[in-house]
């Protein structure tokens, strides 16, 4: 028996079928209280308040500074609930818990989760307690199902040029003008260095100062200059987070701000790294971080479909800090296991250029042929992408650096072969010496990463862009993928599409019918060649795994079809037609025939094909689901 079936890690690339469908209540997980009476013993100031990313879209945390160490809460609404902009009728509450901070920060930390949240709705929030509340603040959530972006911000390190206000308004302007040219964007991804000296509050304050910090969730990660105190761990709660010493820098928890986190946005497994604990020798180092990455990926990996890295050391960057001593050590430990994890994107900073990254395989350009500068890049398996964004503040820039004659993959800083000015592992590079940030379109099947201007450049005007790429990523040789998407079950209009684009089978969005969703598609069609002498018989078998989106499921025997000789030869005749499990029997879920040859067939070749059809209850959960149709040769 020849198996032609092989499968991405973790089943990311199994057979998918994309399902976005039914939405159900989210009930909250706080309490309903109604608010209280004004109590004039509490007289605690908020500052620093910042709206963080929760463990999944239905998450969102709050974290402040508070001059009282009492008892705070998050009040939480629907905006429409508001009258008059005050909070009249009953909120959700949620409890914060949080410590005293260090003594140059002063006052007291607090930080809540609040959970619960329902898709497409807009909030209003406030921290505090009864009679003394912050101002209210809002945020909107989104669809929780499909498509979204995100945006990627390198090093504001506010006060890294010797003038904190400066530094201030050159980040606030960077917000303004990417939201506002993306107010649909459904999250802040840090790359690190927030401010430049970690417990210095008034370049925290600086940091914090744009409204949007508010509104929008910040995903934080630790760069160098935040990780030599304890202001970031302050400011910042951050989802999932394993504050073992193993993830800090030297094993320091006593002093510093450190951890590994991992989190869950709709189809994107993200995971955030503490780059500055690299040292084997002095704590847990790289070996640790990629055994979290492990198992993150291992535990997490087939809830979504896209795995995104994020940390601050780019160690595929081109200016001051390419050939550090540092980057080199992780250059040679990190690439092997995020490609054998079936890691898509890694997004940095530290090195304050821009630069994007050939395909890397197993820390060699996996693609001699790809050219500089491709705006499309179709991965192979294990093929990653690996970016550095520059200053969103413009408070520092580092000038492009030579390649040397060190080599070209591994921790080598050689020249690129097509592009001798720039190194062996670079499609793009440059140094505008303007602000910019980067924008992350995540689509069912591609990521679309832009390089844009936030301050005009000799090259372009504001919201320009410096580079962009499509990244199509791999789907699992031997087999097919499959999407479908499931609407909200309704009687009123409908649609579907189908993209068979870089070997997706797309069924595209479910008909409600009398009853029941249906979808229909087409497999690729599978060629067969047989010359041998023997004319033996042979057969192409296949089944199909269950659909799955998270923990959300439903049987693969809801999938039938029937097969179909596309070009004649080699004898081949289609397999007997198999109807959908949802009218009795099993549909795909177990082995079946999509073509076969008796004893003494013709030499030749054959084209096999097969229609799809799916059907399944109008109960079925909304969703974005995926499966894996395995395909077997079996030849006499």
């Amino acid at each position: 028996m020849l198996s032609v079936a092989t499968s991405r890690p973790h089943g990311r690339a199994a057979l998918w079928l994309s399902a976005a469908a039914m939405s159900a209540a989210l009930a909250f997980s706080g309490v309903l209280v109604a608010t209280a009476p004004a109590n004039a013993e509490d007289s605690a100031s908020y500052t620093g308040i910042v709206l963080g990313v929760g463990a999944n879209e239905t998450q969102r945390t709050v974290t402040w500074y508070t001059s009282a160490d009492s008892a705070q809460v998050v009040q939480l609404a629907p905006s429409s609930a508001l009258v008059g902009g005050e909070f009249v009728a009953s909120v959700t509450t949620f409890s914060a818990t949080g410590a005293a901070n260090i003594a140059s920060s002063g006052g007291f930390n607090r930080h809540a989760t609040l959970s619960g949240l329902q898709e497409n709705t807009q909030y209003s929030y406030r921290v505090g307690s009864d009679g003394n509340w912050s101002p209210t603040y809002s945020f909107k959530t989104q669809s929780f199902e499909g498509d979204f972006d995100f945006l990627f911000f390198g090093d504001p390190q506010i006060g890294a040029s010797g003038n904190v206000a400066n530094d201030q308004a050159g980040w606030v302007d960077t917000m303004n003008v990417a939201l506002n040219a993306n107010p649909d964007t459904e999250l802040l991804v840090s790359g690190g260095d927030q401010v430049e000296t970690a417990n210095t509050e008034a370049q925290w304050d600086a940091f914090l100062a744009p409204e949007q910090l508010r509104s929008y969730p910040w995903a934080a990660t630790i760069g160098n200059h935040d990780v030599g105190g304890k202001a970031y761990e302050q400011h910042f709660y951050t989802p999932n987070t394993d504050y073992s010493a193993d993830y800090y820098r030297g094993g320091n928890t006593a002093t510093e701000s450190g951890g590994d986190y991992w989190y869950i946005y709709k189809d994107v497994l993200f995971i955030d790294l503490n780059s500055n604990s690299y040292n084997n020798a002095t704590g847990g180092g790289d070996e640790a971080h990629v055994q979290y990455v492990t198992d993150v990926v291992k535990a997490h990996g087939a809830d979504a479909k896209y795995t995104v890295l994020v940390y601050h050391h780019s160690i595929y960057s081109a200016a001051s800090h390419a050939k550090d001593a540092d980057n080199k050590v992780r250059r040679v430990d990190f690439p092997t296991t995020f490609s054998e994890l079936g890691v898509d994107l890694v997004l940095q900073g530290h090195d304050h250029v821009y630069t994007r990254s050939y395909e890397i395989k197993d820390g060699e350009k996996a693609n001699p042929e790809e050219q500089p500068g491709a705006n499309e890049v179709f991965v192979g398996e294990g093929g990653v992408i690996y970016m550095t964004a520059n200053s969103a503040s413009g408070s520092k820039y580092y000038d492009i650096t030579a390649p040397d004659n060190s080599g070209t993959s591994g921790a080598g800083n050689g020249a690129d072969p097509l592009n001798p000015s720039s190194y062996w592992y670079n499609s793009v590079q440059s140094q505008e010496k303007t602000r910019s940030y980067v924008k992350v379109q995540v689509k069912s099947d591609q990521l679309v990463v832009e390089g844009i201007r936030s301050q005009a450049s000799a090259n372009g005007g504001v919201e320009s862009k410096i580079d962009s790429v499509t990244i199509h990523p791999f789907h699992a040789d031997g087999g097919q993928d499959l999407q479908v998407v499931v609407p909200t079950a309704a009687p009123g209009e409908f649609g579907w599409t189908i993209d068979g684009h870089n070997g997706l089978v797309d069924l595209g969005t479910a008909e409600e019918k009398n009853g029941y969703f249906e979808a229909t598609g087409a497999i690729n069609p599978i060629a067969v060649s047989d010359t041998r002498s023997s004319l033996s018989p042979w057969s192409i078998t296949s089944v199909l795994s269950d659909f799955a989106d998270g923990d959300k499921t439903f049987p693969g025997s809801y999938l039938g079809w029937t097969p179909k000789v596309v070009t004649a030869g080699a004898g081949a005749v289609a397999g007997a037609a198999v109807s959908s499990g949802f009218d009795g029997g099993a549909g795909l879920s177990v082995d079946r025939v999509l073509g076969a040859a008796t004893q003494g067939h013709d030499k030749g070749e054959a084209l096999l094909g097969a229609d799809l059809d799916l059907k399944l209850p109008t109960q079925t959960a909304t969703g974005s689901y995926r499966a894996k149709l395995t395909i077997t040769a079996l030849a006499g």
